[in-house]
């Protein structure tokens, strides 16, 4: 069936789109929209045979907001922001909980990388995927991560001391950067739900997650600042042209996905037996006393996995300088910014309590609602990338209030990854032979060279991603600074990119 924009203006509440008219949306996510948005009748169902499911009789959808980078997702698009009065729904965040960006500026120049590249790209393959990332955590250390986030990391750094990764791990910078990081990159809660395996014992250990940055879009990568477009926010941010940064994109990993099937068994058990299975297949989570353990229950199993992918970033940055250090020496390394792009957030609007959904979308808050924090005179940062291999964007939100405080996470995708490893060699090759992407296969070595099947293995990971998989990221920015979403801070583009 085909869809366009103006049929949803018949929905009873608002959903807007940010789009300029270079920016195009694909029928398969209007689609998937279209089926995400009739919850609104799953919830009439349920209110005909439950009255005690919601405690809020007016419980129900009260916005959506689509960034410009939407499209098709697993269920539900990505770009989607939803506001709900008196539900959660935990499939509308995805199973890659708190996937979301983190940020590095430097005082390296893009020379001191290139001069380097050969010994760095062995250097970054060993400490990334030939077990050289080397992060000794115990029990203790990893429960409180999980409970308590980078606060619970902070707390507990003394056991390690020092050991591995721990030696470039400083207290009481990570004590500043903490001010840095949404939420402080904490959401606290008293439990650990199913995750006693992972924790492991009271001695040092190692385990495959911490440090991992993911498949799919998922990268770490190290880039210049090629223009500075608002030189006020860039000067305070410390942010300048030529300068080296390090933008992080990765998320929950397994932990994520562990805590997206609890959701899905919690919010199946709960669903009323004597009533259809909704159409579209997601089911909803009620603020009610009838439900309370298990709305508690997702917020413990949300907390647990944010908390480490929060911790994840922060890994993956430290092991991005580790790399640089062991090759260059010491050098400046400041947190910008780390920020979420899937999760709720319970959220107030006009003396009203509301729960806020992101997916693939990031904060955008402006200077009033950052008051009190590092940023209460600029905005949120808000970081865009563009393909592999393309220019990204620093922005600083605006707090535009139709957009639900939010903008994109990225360019948007314009073929699925399976349409994409068709690309034809030619495009392939073109990009490869000008572009450097480190990741566990080096396909110059000489007996990787002679196995076929790994090196298309190799080729099909890369073509899925690569930039002519998304669409151009200048009409995503535009449309960010047309429609008053975020202000455009810096241009930077790639120096390398690795990919898990």
């Amino acid at each position: 069936m085909n869809h366009n924009i103006d049929e949803f203006s018949k929905q009873k509440f608002p959903v807007r789109f940010f789009k300029n008219a270079d920016v195009r949306f694909e029928n398969n996510a209007l689609e998937e929209l279209n089926n995400l948005l009739n919850l609104s009748d799953t919830i009439e169902r349920i209110k005909a045979v439950d009255k005690d499911f919601f405690m809020d009789t007016k419980a129900d959808i009260s916005e959506v907001a689509i960034t410009p980078d939407f499209h098709k997702g697993a269920g539900i698009p990505i770009g989607t922001v939803m506001l709900t009065n008196g539900f959660i729904v935990p499939q509308a965040i995805g199973n890659d909980v708190n996937c979301g960006m983190r940020l590095y500026t430097t005082d390296l120049k893009e020379d001191c990388i290139k001069s380097n590249l050969p010994d760095l790209e062995r250097r970054i393959r060993h400490i990334f995927f030939e077990g050289g990332r080397d992060i000794p955590m115990n029990s203790i250390q990893r429960e409180s991560t999980l409970r308590e986030g980078i606060i619970g990391l902070l707390e507990t750094s003394h056991i390690a001391k020092s050991k591995g990764i721990w030696k470039f791990y400083d207290p009481k910078q990570q004590e500043l950067d903490i001010l840095n990081i949404s939420s402080l990159g904490s959401m606290i809660t008293d439990q650990v739900i199913g995750l006693q395996d992972f924790m492991g014992s009271r001695d040092l250990s190692y385990d495959e997650q911490i440090g991992s940055i993911g498949g799919g879009n998922h990268f770490v990568e190290i880039q210049k600042v090629s223009e500075i477009l608002d030189n006020q926010i860039a000067n305070a941010w410390k942010i300048k042209k030529g300068q080296v940064v390090i933008m992080i994109h990765t998320g929950s990993i397994s932990i994520g996905h562990h805590s997206g099937m609890l959701f899905r068994q919690l919010v199946k058990g709960i669903y009323p037996k004597d009533i259809k299975a909704p159409d579209n297949d997601i089911y909803i989570l009620p603020y009610s006393e009838k439900y309370m353990n298990e709305y508690n229950m997702f917020w413990s199993l949300l907390s647990n996995a944010a908390n480490f992918a929060f911790a994840n970033r922060l890994f993956l940055g430290l092991m991005v300088y580790k790399a640089l250090n062991g090759i260059i020496g010491e050098f400046d390394f400041k947190l910008l910014y780390d920020s979420p792009h899937n999760l709720v957030w319970k959220e107030e609007l006009g003396g009203k309590n509301y729960f806020l959904h992101r997916k693939g979308a990031c904060p955008s808050r402006g200077m009033s609602q950052m008051s009190g924090t590092n940023y209460e005179y600029y905005g949120e940062p808000v970081f865009i990338p563009g393909s592999m291999g393309s220019s990204s964007f620093i922005l600083a939100g605006l707090g535009n209030r139709e957009s639900l405080f939010s903008s994109s996470h990225g360019a948007g995708r314009s073929l699925s990854r399976g349409n994409a490893k068709k690309a034809s060699n030619e495009l392939f090759r073109d990009f490869i032979n000008h572009f450097k992407v480190i990741t566990p296969i080096d396909p110059n070595k000489q007996d990787i060279k002679s196995r076929p099947d790994i090196l298309k293995k190799w080729e099909d990971e890369i073509k899925s991603e690569a930039p002519y998989a998304y669409k151009e990221i200048t009409p995503i920015i535009k449309t960010h600074v047309d429609n008053g979403l975020a202000k455009v801070v810096a241009r930077i583009e790639p120096i390398l990119t690795i990919k898990g």
